[in-house]
């Protein structure tokens, strides 16, 4: 799950991680007078998920209050990457002597949290890191002892020569640690982390993503989430307790265990075909899962074929042949389906389909390759 910028800001400020104060706003009245309550020169800030805010026209100084305001404006009507921006940001303008970056980014190779510093701040850390890598140091994190203090001073001194500074930006790395493993985050970045005209040491941006999983445990983060800035299809995929990713094919899945989900997927692209989405409705027998995933699906205008593929263990067949009824009855489904079932309650469940005119196939190879012609006959 993404953060905007100013919540992520709230999270680092409960961790002690030093920042100029500052306050979203709605409106460019809002904005303005946060800008006076602030005083002197400001940033407004678009707060989207999206990168590449500063080049789209979303970050822009302002002198003046009434200059906030204007900004705010102009800011509040952008859409960026497809994402209409409907909050900004105002915070003070930092004298600014150097700019340098610090993340931290939960690697699944390693399993660890990995720390990655970098003196070249203030750009896309993935350009750094596709053109000049070696100025980039990673540090992997025993998860058993967290960031030692010797590992945070040698991550800092590759940022610093000052030792007031590096000692300043070690501090930020432990809290910064301490952020990301308390509100089980997979990234947590600073860009720029800045050294001011005066020496200070402070953070000047925020990002944070949160791994799913923990927002499900802690309501106070869930709160956080911006249905907005997602797929419709994810977040009604989310109400409806699936587990579904929108791809760009036109192969729709509907399949019950992850595992079998991925297979379907290797075995659409083995016979040519492109999947529309990995959508896993579980071990559940619930036929409502199964009208929820259809009706996810076929809004999906890419979608030219549908392809069930359920194995039957704990998923009983029969209540998925139900499920896959009573959503052609609720609602018009107008691309073709391929039915694979084989399991628990099989024979129940070829009955139910048949008594519709919907035969079922048990073979895999044979659906999925029909299901892929289907789609291509129908583009």
């Amino acid at each position: 799950m993404n953060l905007h910028e100013y919540q992520a800001r709230g999270l680092f400020q409960a961790a002690g991680i030093p920042m100029l104060d500052g306050d979203v706003a709605s409106t460019p009245a809002e904005a303005e007078e946060v800008a006076r309550q602030l005083g002197g020169e400001v940033v407004v800030k678009a707060q989207v998920h999206a990168g590449g805010r500063g080049k789209a026209g979303g970050v822009k100084l302002a002198a003046t209050p009434a200059e906030a305001a204007e900004w705010a404006e102009k800011i509040l009507a952008l859409t960026i990457k497809d994402l209409p921006v409907t909050k900004v940001l105002v915070v003070p303008a930092a004298a600014i002597a150097s700019e340098t970056y610090v993340g931290l980014i939960m690697d699944r190779e390693s399993q660890r949290p990995v720390f990655m510093v970098s003196a070249a701040g203030g750009v896309d850390i993935e350009e750094v890191a596709a053109t000049t890598p070696e100025k980039i140091t990673r540090l992997a994190v025993d998860p058993r002892y967290g960031l030692l203090p010797h590992q945070a001073m040698g991550l800092a001194f590759t940022l610093y020569q000052d030792f007031k500074q590096v000692r300043a930006a070690a501090k930020i790395m432990g809290q910064l640690y301490h952020a990301f493993v308390d509100n089980g985050a997979s990234l947590a970045e600073i860009n720029p982390l800045v050294a001011t005209s005066s020496g200070e040491i402070l953070a000047l941006d925020a990002k944070v993503v949160l791994d799913d999983n923990e927002v499900g445990r802690r309501p106070d983060l869930a709160v956080l989430r911006d249905e907005s800035a997602e797929d419709p299809s994810e977040v009604a995929a989310r109400r409806a307790d699936l587990s579904f990713i929108k791809l760009h094919g036109n192969v729709g899945c509907v399949v019950n265990g992850a595992g079998l989900a991925m297979a379907t997927m290797d075995l659409v692209k083995y016979y040519g075909g492109e999947p529309a989405n990995f959508l896993d409705i579980g071990g559940s027998s619930n036929p409502e899962k199964v009208v929820n995933a259809l009706r996810i699906i076929t809004a999906d205008r890419d979608v030219k074929a549908i392809l069930f593929n359920i194995f039957g263990g704990i998923t009983r067949t029969d209540d998925v042949a139900n499920g896959i009824v009573a959503a052609t009855k609720e609602f018009k489904v107008e691309v073709p389906i391929v039915i694979r079932l084989t399991g628990t309650n099989e024979e129940e469940a070829i009955e139910i389909l048949e008594g519709v005119g919907m035969p079922a196939l048990n073979d895999m190879d044979e659906a999925v390759q029909r299901v892929v012609k289907t789609a291509q006959e129908a583009a």
